[in-house]
């Protein structure tokens, strides 16, 4: 910080009362943690803790699991801030990200988000199971370590693979529950893998200028935007048709939505990739807030039709 941002923050604070700034730190740190974000991330994981059990899971394990995983997420996403915190400085949509504001320090976000990942590990063993919290902390490593520090400002496949981390949550729903992992978790996973690249890219082409100036490769900032929308078809393709792969763990009721929201959703990756290939102005936000309406439908679809509890399809052998 500068002396003249110094004196900015002091005069900021000047006639604020104690309660005041007290509430202040609390919010940046929050603000650390990315609650909107970690808010997707549990969408999908009460539904795979209703498929695990095919019913309603007991409140108390969903209650640690979702405390447990939401201070996991709350700690990746702090030491996220810390290491991408030069590249936050020059991209119009992270500059009031606390670190960038002054209002947390490196040192103090570093700490926060260290301590977040201890006590995830501690809740989750202590009121979950094991594997649960190995999962939690490997997760928060990975995103740090191979997204964040190594693949993001190397490689326009940066949120292809980087994005395993993102696809966790649903795992550790399911081992929760069942103490293991098992086929229908490594569904869950892909179908958040094959979701991540679709909706991010959308928000890249968006903020393309961004990503540029903070020279991070995505796919948007090297390639065409014709590219660019016929990657996010091909990846929605396989979306969808990975959803289906539920079918045989699940009832009519969960395919039926898988389809009607996968058509739904392919209809406008569709027009977006006609629209860029015409030499349209396209609106890629609209494709990026309609992906998060998407993953909602087919999780919560998948954790109504647990709760009913009607006949699984079954495998074919």
């Amino acid at each position: 910080m500068t002396l003249v941002d110094g004196a900015r923050s002091r005069t900021s604070d000047h006639g604020v009362s104690g309660i005041e700034r007290a509430k202040r730190r609390i919010g940046a740190y929050a603000a650390l943690a990315k609650p909107r974000v970690i808010e997707l991330l549990l969408v999908t994981t009460i539904p795979a803790m209703f498929l695990a059990g095919r019913e309603f899971p007991d409140p108390w394990l969903v209650l640690a699991t979702l405390v447990g995983g939401t201070m996991a997420a709350g700690s990746a996403n702090a030491l996220n801030c810390v290491a991408d915190s030069d590249i936050d400085k020059v991209m119009n949509r992270t500059k009031r990200r606390p670190l960038v504001r002054d209002s947390v320090s490196p040192r103090g976000a570093l700490v926060f988000g260290i301590a977040l990942g201890v006590a995830a590990f501690s809740v989750l063993y202590l009121t979950v199971n094991l594997i649960s919290a190995v999962l939690a902390v490997a997760t928060i490593l990975f995103y740090i370590f191979v997204y964040t520090l190594v693949l993001k400002r190397r490689t326009a496949q940066n949120v292809v693979w980087g994005g395993a981390a993102g696809c966790m949550p649903v795992v550790i729903g399911w081992s929760a529950v069942t103490g293991t992992v098992e086929w229908p978790a490594l569904v869950m996973f892909g179908v958040i893998f094959f979701w991540t690249p679709p909706h991010t890219w959308a928000l890249a082409m968006r903020y393309r200028e961004d990503y540029e100036r903070a020279g991070v490769p995505m796919l948007p900032v090297i390639a065409t935007p014709e590219h660019v929308a016929k990657q996010i078809v091909i990846y929605s393709w396989v979306m969808v048709g990975w959803t289906l792969l539920l079918a045989p763990a699940t009832s009519w009721l969960y395919a039926s939505f898988a389809l009607l929201a996968g058509g739904w959703f392919l209809f406008y990756a569709h027009r977006l990739y006609s629209g860029v290939r015409a030499g349209e102005k396209t609106k890629p936000m609209q494709l990026f807030h309609r992906s998060n309406t998407y993953l909602m439908i087919v999780f919560v679809a998948l954790a109504v039709d647990s709760a009913i509890g009607l006949p699984v399809i079954g495998l074919p052998f």
